[in-house]
């Protein structure tokens, strides 16, 4: 692949009101030669779970949004996408942002990410702005196997390395306390949160807090100078921890969204700090994000996370302070945001967005980086190399509905657990394989490595059934973005269903049909099979079932993607033909 082909920049002078025409107009025989702006440099990078090597993941073809949401970004995909952001088909862009093509591209252009890589890019960002401040927005600590086996240990140790100055977090809390605590002695950046408090009870038991008076678990903020104007920069973790995953994690914390706590936080940093900018650090998710934003006045940028949207440009929301930006960087380490920074006197006259794909065939991987890698990964190298099958098809994960991938997944529990129907969490993590491409125990764990993987059967009647995937669908598709977790549809393996995004919670699900062709029942039982489930189970790990069954395989392809009919979205802009 030629320079000449990675060929834009994403720029966006957006504080004060100017956005390129086009993204293709800003062009450079160098992706990576940005060029200084302003006087103040910050790099913001989220959601990698832990993918320390080069990675391919594709982009959704289904990101629906509804109400206020529908038709703009981050709920907008495949051509839709480019025509809105202006970037031409066909082109490395293309690749990084979209599904189109995915197959060709994903072989023409290279995998994206990797630690090595990113050092590389991280250290050239800062030749010229050596102050440049490196923010993490969490779910840096899971998703591989090396990471779960050392508890995050690893991603820690080359989170140093990197340089990161400040992180907050989401999948992070599901180690537990202790473990949270002792990687935490260890990173040599800051952990903030602003909205993590003890509970009363805990609080009355004196559980440790960094602040005893509030109960705020965690530093909430910091101030760093650079380029000689201060800026301040909050925390905030995801806000529906108990809630999406097991309180046994975090039985003395409470968690949420506290924008009114935000707005304290930041009139303290504006007032009594002095600060000329504040970030926003956040683990929300976009749609939260950017309600947050309308809602919180004094804050410039939010650096967003969590549902992995990459979007190129800053989304503009205004306030009753004036107007704040909204981001979000993407995920597995493809992308590094460069947010640059002009600043005056306790305000910011212009900035500079950049959403800069990491090409690992564009950037040398960085030597002590790799060596770190190769250390940690060597106790795990041999077992987590194991080939179990070869893909068949392009396996993904990441869309609303539905991924070859999961869709495997399903197969393997129904199969290995002797179940009618199957269900699988619609996490937006995971690893993308090509036709031909080896299955490896170490992609396996790159879809299923968290601390409470067990298998479960149970009996569901088709109304307990129903019921459920009314409650995550409402979780995806309710019109307050407050009542949004993230995450995408449960997986279903063995039925196909009817889906109607706009309607209630409720009336948002029906027909549905078994692979048989016969109608789910409300008052009959069916056994189903799932993992990762809030309550105590005893099962196996998923990742044993599902590798287990793969060994058994030789080529693998889905033999049926479950099917599930939209109702009542179309035209809609999040959603395009899979690529």
């Amino acid at each position: 692949m030629r320079r000449r082909e990675v060929l834009q920049l994403f720029t966006a002078a957006a504080l004060t009101g100017i956005f390129p025409k086009s993204l293709a107009s800003a062009e450079t025989d160098d992706l990576y030669e940005i060029g200084r702006f302003g006087n103040a440099r910050v790099l913001h990078m989220t959601d990698t779970h832990a993918q320390l090597a080069p990675v391919r993941y594709r982009e959704p073809s289904v990101n629906i949004g509804v109400a206020a949401m529908a038709g703009h970004p981050p709920h907008i995909v495949g051509d839709a996408f480019l025509k809105y952001f202006s970037i031409s088909p066909r082109t490395a862009l293309a690749h990084a942002f979209t599904c189109l093509d995915y197959a060709e591209a994903a072989r023409r252009f290279g995998p994206l990410g990797g630690f090595a890589h990113l050092k590389n890019l991280v250290d050239r960002l800062r030749a010229d702005t050596p102050d440049a401040l490196l923010l993490d927005g969490g779910d840096l600590w899971q998703g591989s196997g090396v990471a779960n086996a050392t508890g995050g240990a690893d991603m820690v140790e080359a989170a140093n390395l990197l340089g990161i100055a400040a992180m907050t977090g989401h999948w992070e809390f599901t180690y537990g306390e202790e473990r949270l605590r002792d990687n935490l002695k260890n990173f040599k950046g800051e952990f903030l949160a602003q909205n993590v408090f003890l509970t009363e009870e805990a609080a009355f038991n004196d559980k440790p807090a960094f602040d005893a008076a509030s109960g705020r678990v965690f530093k909430p903020s910091m101030v760093r100078e650079i380029g000689g104007h201060r800026i301040g920069v909050i925390g905030q973790a995801f806000p529906y921890v108990p809630v999406a995953h097991p309180k046994r994690f975090t039985p003395d914390w409470t968690f949420g969204i506290r924008d009114a706590d935000l707005q304290k936080l930041v009139d303290e940093l504006r007032g009594k700090e002095k600060v000329d900018a504040v970030l926003l650090l956040s683990h929300n998710g976009m749609d939260v994000d950017l309600k947050l934003a309308a809602r919180v006045r004094g804050i410039d940028v939010i650096l967003g996370g969590h549902t992995h949207d990459a979007v190129p440009q800053p989304v503009t929301i205004a306030n009753a302070g004036g107007k704040t930006l909204v981001t979000n960087a993407g995920s597995t380490g493809k992308f590094l945001a460069v947010l640059d920074l002009n600043l005056g006197k306790g305000a910011v006259k212009a900035v500079r967005y950049r959403l800069l794909p990491v090409y690992s065939g564009l950037l040398k991987a960085d030597a002590e980086m790799q060596a770190l890698i190769a250390r940690t990964r060597k106790p795990y190298a041999q077992a987590f190399g194991e080939r179990l099958a070869t893909a068949g098809d392009v396996l993904y994960r990441r869309g609303n509905f539905n991924g070859t991938m999961d869709q495997l997944l399903c197969d393997a529990l129904r199969e290995e657990l002797d179940a009618e129907l199957a269900l699988s969490p619609g996490f937006r993590w995971g690893n993308t394989m090509l036709p031909g491409d080896p299955i490896t125990l170490d992609d396996v764990l790159s879809e299923t490595a968290i601390t409470y993987p067990q298998v479960y059967v149970q009996e569901m009647t088709g109304a307990q059934l129903k019921s459920v995937m009314e409650d995550v669908c409402d979780n995806l598709f309710n019109p307050d973005p407050y009542y949004q977790q993230g995450g995408d549809m449960v997986r279903v393996g063995g039925m196909d269903y009817a889906c109607a995004p706009n309607e209630t919670i409720g009336h948002r699900i029906s027909d549905l049909t078994l692979d048989s062709g016969k109608p789910i029942e409300p008052n009959k039982t069916y056994k189903v099979a799932g993992w990762a489930s809030v309550n105590p189970q005893d099962g196996k790990p998923v990742s044993e079932v599902f590798a287990g069954w793969l060994r058994k395989q030789q080529i693998v392809r889905p033999k049926k993607l479950n099917r599930v009919t939209l109702k009542g979205v179309g035209n809609n802009p999040g959603i395009a033909e899979s690529g």
